[in-house]
């Protein structure tokens, strides 16, 4: 009986993703108790560890962890995670990075709020008994300008909610394209600087990197308007704290909102002193709906790495989103498969492939599809874990040279991939796509013949002469073994005549059955597959 998986969390996670683990036939263990000493006593019993924030998955964590497989953080940012560590010994680290957006920019509109209307101070001045009504006099939103920095979910969130608000936006990323910025409505700024030169209000929404850190500092503050409110729930650290003190005891900036902080947790940050400033204890992400969403969307993606499939939101493999995932995604069973079958074909050792992305799926970045196709030519088939982090290395381990070729279409079909090598009988190519509403994968070109047959978990690929009586022969010694066919497809060739046959069937066929077969039949050869 093979031993369950097991599951650490380490930190407090919503009870439907511990559930969902253990649905999925895992042993979970919660560790929320667990000292420093004890966590790293015990992790290495782990294939897996799901924490928040707090805890620092460090390179001497990932050591200890010898059986980790993946690494989830129940939450957007992965600040605590050593993700190049991870990446090096073939960790996945999958996070929720869509858990938080709503609830993100929800709080970001309510701390712009607060700052306009001065809530908190009017508030605390009300419950220490004074009534201070002219003093927190605040100002409108409607027909302000709102710049926000970084147009991602949480941006883009921020930007209709505003709208609806009837503020003017715009917007600066350089990542977002022209045409993005035309569907969604917004005026898109070129540079930052127009971003800081005409807005009223300015928020922040950048991932925290060697690039952003300090993002906003004086020579920034130096270029908004005077009266400027500034917010930050996205990092601590991407505003220059110090610089943003600076402005506003010049008056520069007339308030701020901020709910993160370069060190957490903290109760003494150097924009506590001042009135004007409202601050949160980083509640972005802190309403039960996105606890629970970060809880189970960590949970399903552990569970997909843990058992062999593609977790979407890794963040160490090639990433996949929106647009292109929609046109992409569907394909990566494919590739898969068209590993897996071609490795099972081909006659001696595979030593370099190119894979040909025809068609729509060409225009995009097709790195997690060539993954797909190593993954399938790989696992199972070589010592240790393989996995969409580590295949690539793996490949180039074992000398395997791997080329990419791009066709703006596609003879037939919508999309089509080829996977082609070169084996002891010379070239040797397989095709697939992926057909239909519920994008199931197809064969469609197997030993350099056209064939349309779909993949079975048990299936028999047969070269022979093109000559009358070959499929009633084979069909017969088939019946011979008891073995049924659910599915045939037939391909040949008019200028030599060759054919080649793709059966899918019930039970397995064996070697020594497929030698009889081929003996018997008059076959040039034959291979069986198993995906």
């Amino acid at each position: 009986m093979t031993e369950k998986q097991k599951v650490l969390v380490k930190e407090k996670l919503a009870p439907e993703g511990v559930e969902l683990l253990k649905k999925e036939g895992f042993d979970v263990d919660l560790g929320l108790d667990w000292s420093p000493e004890e966590f790293m006593e015990k992790i290495g019993d782990y294939q897996a560890l799901i924490v928040r924030s707090a805890t620092k998955v460090t390179a001497e964590v990932i050591e200890a962890g010898k059986k980790l497989r993946v690494v989830g953080r129940a939450g957007v940012g992965i600040d605590n995670v050593d993700v190049k560590e991870a990446t090096k010994r073939g960790i996945i680290v999958v996070n929720a990075p869509a858990s938080n957006v709503l609830t993100a920019a929800e709080h970001t509109i309510a701390m712009m709020m607060a700052c306009a209307r001065n809530i908190p101070q009017a508030h605390a001045a009300l419950k220490e008994g004074r009534w201070e009504r002219s003093k927190y006099s605040g100002v409108e939103l409607a027909e302000k300008t709102l710049g926000i920095i970084g147009l991602g979910r949480i941006g883009f969130l921020v930007a209709e909610r505003a709208r609806g608000l009837k503020m003017n936006v715009i917007a600066y990323d350089p990542f977002v394209p022209a045409e993005r910025f035309h569907e969604l409505g917004l005026e898109r700024a070129d540079k930052v600087d127009k971003v800081y030169r005409v807005s009223d209000f300015i928020t922040i929404h950048l991932p925290k990197n060697a690039e952003t850190l300090g993002f906003v500092d004086d020579a920034a503050f130096a270029k908004m308007k005077d009266g400027v409110r500034v917010i930050n729930v996205a990092r601590g650290g991407i505003i220059d704290e110090e610089a943003l003190a600076r402005a506003l005891e010049s008056g520069k900036v007339t308030a701020a909102a901020v709910d993160v902080y370069p060190t957490e947790p903290t109760t003494d940050d150097i924009l506590f002193k001042y009135d004007n400033v409202v601050a949160t204890p980083h509640l972005g992400a802190s309403t039960k709906e996105a606890q629970l969403r970060a809880g189970t969307q960590v949970a399903e993606q552990v569970a997909l790495a843990l058992n062999g499939q593609f977790a979407p939101n890794a963040v160490n493999i090639p990433l996949v989103a929106g647009e292109e995932a929609d046109e992409l995604m569907p394909h990566l069973k494919v590739c898969e498969l068209l590993g897996n079958l071609l490795v099972q074909i081909a006659e001696g050792p595979i030593d370099a492939i190119e894979v040909t992305y025809g068609g729509v799926i060409g225009r995009y970045d097709t790195r997690i599809l060539t993954h797909g196709v190593l993954q399938g030519m790989l696992a199972d088939k070589v010592e240790g874990e393989v996995n969409f982090v580590n295949v690539m290395g793996i490949a180039e381990e074992r000398g395997i040279t791997v080329k990419e070729t791009k066709q703006p279409a596609a003879v037939d079909f919508l999309n089509l991939i080829t996977v082609t090598t070169r084996d002891s009988k010379g070239e040797l190519s397989v095709s697939g796509t992926a057909l239909g509403p519920k994008h199931q994968p197809r064969f469609v070109k197997v030993f350099r013949q056209d064939v349309d047959i779909v993949p079975a978990p048990h299936m028999v690929f047969l070269r022979y002469d093109d000559v009358p009586g070959m499929i009633g022969k084979i069909g017969t010694k088939m019946g011979e073994f008891g073995i049924n066919i659910a599915q045939m497809s037939v391909g040949r060739t008019v200028v030599d005549h060759k054919a080649v046959m793709g059966l899918t069937l019930d039970t397995p066929m064996s070697q020594e059955m497929l030698d009889e077969l081929v003996s018997s039949c008059g076959l040039h050869d034959g291979k069986r597959v198993t995906l």
